[in-house]
């Protein structure tokens, strides 16, 4: 340790105090990133780990009754907004859906003990100040398009209304303009436009999950797409709507929107 740089030993102790990593595993894992952080930690986590101490775990339930409901053996929704106050995070960033994802989470706004302590224990968390230093490695996993792929997935049972199989249009309008905002799909808010004016009913799973293709493989300009293609309906109705309302031109180049719907 003392023959490496300032730098490097600063990444050690950063990487130190967010996993809780011994120095030697930090320092191997940083090696084998390149000394790049956001590897490290992508290394590091990929890895089984260890099961969690007795002191682990019980910091993690002194955790959990810090923000548990008084009335219900549940984080509820006051819980979660008291947490994202001291993580310093608004509870409508969508950093907070992917720590549910990697708690679980069966439903919005709630973490049952499970979820919760089973969670942190699988993220290598066992205080505030480590969940609080940890946020920015858990964001940057949105970069990574396979797990895009499985929180965008998740996100559908995690916002719905339980007991329902189809998700609430507006729930779902409101959840494509957060995700879609991380992978910028410029026709997301033509989507929604389209759905609150032709469609108008709730969103089954099967054109949340193709929605995600139809965006990841179809160019924005429709050039590419095939309308002989095994797209759900609406999605070709999509495309109809586009055309009539001349937001795509036959050659196939975006319209300002402006003026035109």
């Amino acid at each position: 340790m003392n023959k490496l740089g300032r730098g490097h030993r600063d990444k050690i102790q950063q990487f130190v105090t967010i996993t809780g990593a011994s120095e030697k595993v930090a320092t191997q894992t940083l090696k084998a990133s390149d000394w790049h952080l956001d590897g490290a930690f992508d290394i590091f986590y990929s890895q089984p780990q260890p099961k969690s101490s007795f002191a682990e775990t019980r910091h993690i339930e002194e955790l959990y009754n810090r923000y548990k409901d008084p009335y219900a053996d549940m984080i509820m929704a006051d819980g979660i907004s008291n947490l994202c106050n001291d993580l310093q995070v608004d509870p409508q960033d969508i950093v907070m859906l992917v720590v549910s994802w990697h708690m679980k989470a069966a439903t919005m706004c709630e973490f049952s003990k499970q979820e919760f302590v089973g969670g942190l224990q699988s993220l290598g968390i066992d205080s505030l100040e480590k969940f609080r230093d940890r946020i920015p490695s858990i964001r940057s996993e949105l970069k990574d398009d396979q797990k895009f792929k499985e929180i965008y997935n998740f996100a559908f049972g995690w916002a719905k209304e339980k007991g329902q199989k189809s998700l609430a249009l507006d729930t779902a309008i409101g959840m494509w303009q957060l995700l879609f905002e991380e992978k910028q799909w410029p026709l997301v808010e033509h989507w929604c436009q389209f759905l609150q004016a032709r469609h108008n009913k709730a969103i089954s799973r099967d054109t949340w999950s193709q929605l995600l293709e139809f965006a990841r493989s179809v160019d924005p300009t429709l050039s590419n797409y095939d309308a002989e293609g095994a797209w759900p309906y609406l999605l070709d109705e999509f495309v109809e709507y586009l055309k009539e309302n001349g937001i795509i031109q036959q050659k196939g180049r975006v319209l300002d929107l402006l003026g035109h719907i």
